[in-house]
């Protein structure tokens, strides 16, 4: 009798080990993959705020362009009334 019951908490100290070394590999498999979103994360954030600077520039740009645009057709109105006005039409 004393066999079997050593045998029988024998096989469920394995058994717990055997749990404990699983749950510990869970553990460390569960922070490798936090670890990563992090990193994913990280890296998202940063895209983003590139593309983001990078969308503005283009628009502050864009708006310096038509600003310019808009100044030169106002430059080429003058010339134009000062001309009809210099030598008539």
């Amino acid at each position: 009798m004393k066999k079997i019951g050593l045998t029988i908490a024998a096989v469920a100290a394995l058994g717990l080990a055997a749990c404990q070394n699983t749950d510990e590999a869970v553990v460390n498999e569960t922070n490798a993959a936090a670890t990563d979103l992090d990193a994913t994360t990280d890296e998202a954030v940063a895209d983003v705020n590139a593309a983001t600077t990078d969308a503005l520039e283009a628009a502050d740009n864009a708006l310096d362009a038509a600003g310019n645009a808009i100044d030169n057709g106002a430059d080429a109105v003058e010339n134009a009334a000062e001309e009809v006005e210099t030598n008539g039409l």
